[in-house]
């Protein structure tokens, strides 16, 4: 398996399982309908490690562009690599996406609520405000990037090499459950003002099938608000880069 199809089996299953737990809890007619926040952040966590889980072995798991583009202010990764990652990833997300609403398509046309049928796709802020939200998805990313690169050592930051343990995370396949429980905190602490994106990706990717898709009585996909769920988790995943390197100069 090359490292694109290890990054695209991984985001497809990050967002399968990501994007499908909030259909169960907000499309109506559903098992898990009000499941609520909880159930909400549970299934995200346990969807970073399935899609962790998928990729671990032969790409590091990225499954997220901003994690890549740390990796490239790190020096741990060449341009060329990230454009591969980040096009494996957007495909990744797109699957995943089309594959949930395959999935609930009855569930989408017996939910009234337009905005919950985007929110199965992508992020948006509670109480608007596109600058605060930017900063909030730059800090969770921020939260989430730098405890990952903290928990290596420097000489498993190198890139795509082969190694016994993840090349990128350095900590092997048990060692994925402390990341899915890092994403299930920065929920749980930081995600009720934007949904925490904290991943373009997974944000963008979704969207976009919400636009295409003929999802009945959709709303617009909110391409207002598009911008930040990428450039913030970017932002905030550079800065995590350059303190870790500061950290470890």
């Amino acid at each position: 398996m090359s490292v694109f199809t290890a990054e695209v089996i991984g985001t497809m299953m990050l967002v399968l399982f990501g994007n499908g737990v909030v259909a169960n809890v907000v499309l109506a007619k559903t098992k898990g309908n009000s499941g609520g926040w909880l159930l909400i952040n549970a299934g995200w966590g346990v969807a970073v490690f399935v899609g962790a889980f998928c990729a671990n072995q032969v790409s590091g798991a990225h499954l997220n562009p901003a994690v890549s583009v740390a990796m490239l202010v790190s020096g741990k990764m060449s341009l060329g690599e990230v454009v591969t990652y980040i096009t494996a990833q957007m495909v990744g997300a797109i699957i995943g996406a089309v594959l949930v609403y395959l999935f609930y398509r009855p569930h989408f046309h017996a939910t009234e609520s337009a905005d919950d049928k985007l929110a199965c796709f992508s992020t948006a802020p509670n109480i608007p405000g596109h600058l605060q939200a930017f900063l909030c998805e730059a800090v969770g990313t921020f939260a989430l990037i730098l405890p990952i690169f903290l928990m290596v050592t420097p000489t498993l930051l190198q890139g795509s090499e082969p190694a016994e343990t993840d090349p990128v995370l350095g900590l092997g396949s048990l060692g994925l459950l402390p990341v899915a429980l890092l994403v299930f905190g920065i929920g749980m602490s930081l995600g009720g003002t934007t949904g925490y994106a904290i991943n373009p990706a997974r944000d963008l990717g979704p969207r976009i099938v919400h636009a295409l898709l003929p999802i009945q009585n959709k709303r617009d996909s909110n391409w207002s608000y598009a911008w930040v769920p990428v450039t913030g988790p970017i932002v905030g995943g550079v800065v995590a880069a350059l303190v870790y390197q500061l950290l470890t100069s």
